[in-house]
């Protein structure tokens, strides 16, 4: 049997190789630039993140925008966070779910005027990041141009970062993207009868 000092042994063998690896891919690491990240998938978590990362930014003293799509009928804290907050310029189209609204050409027509906050975010050299809440469903569902919102992607200022959320985004957007995560549904509260909670959900 393997005596603790061994094992001890054995971990810090293991340790260095992997700072050995680490510390090389860090090295190769020598670029800069904005990024495009993609949230996706059909489990929970995905806008928490993005609005995790946009605190981060925020705490960095970054410049943000954020435009959120489909939601605005509720009280949400994100936005009741940030939306005075002199780093960040919040926009929220502000009709609910589309099985709320009902009315695909009013969906529409709010997307399109909530699209050009977005618009004018992503050609604005002093807005660092930008997060693009629900974009997804717009590009999904055909209320917004795909090639008119992969265009102004790809026209944004090279060091600005983008962060896209929603489920099923388009092989457009992901093949655009520089970063990419899939939110896997393992496990819903909803599901089992349990109503959004405050902080957790909204």
């Amino acid at each position: 049997m393997e005596t603790r000092e061994e094992r001890n042994a054995r971990h810090k063998r293991a340790m260095q190789r992997k700072k050995t690896l680490v510390d090389a891919r860090i090295a190769a690491a020598t670029q800069d630039k904005g990024l495009l990240l993609v949230l996706t998938g059909n489990g929970k978590g995905k806008s928490s993140s993005a609005f995790g990362m946009l605190a981060r930014s925020v705490g960095h003293g970054l410049r943000c925008g954020v435009v959120q799509f489909i939601k605005g009928q509720w009280e949400c804290g994100e936005h009741l966070l940030f939306q005075n907050h002199p780093l960040v310029e919040f926009h929220v189209m502000n009709t609910g779910f589309t099985w709320e609204t009902q009315d695909r050409e009013k969906d529409i027509a709010a997307a399109r005027a909530t699209w050009q906050h977005a618009a004018q975010l992503l050609s604005n050299p002093e807005v660092q990041v930008v997060l693009l809440d629900e974009l997804t469903y717009m590009l999904t569902y055909g209320y917004l141009d795909a090639t008119e919102v992969l265009a102004a992607l790809a026209a944004r200022p090279p060091r600005q970062h983008v962060i896209v959320t929603g489920r099923n985004a388009s092989e457009g957007l992901i093949a655009m993207a520089d970063t990419v995560s899939e939110v896997q549904d393992i496990r819903h509260a909803f599901n089992h009868g349990i109503r959004v909670q405050k902080g957790i959900d909204y």
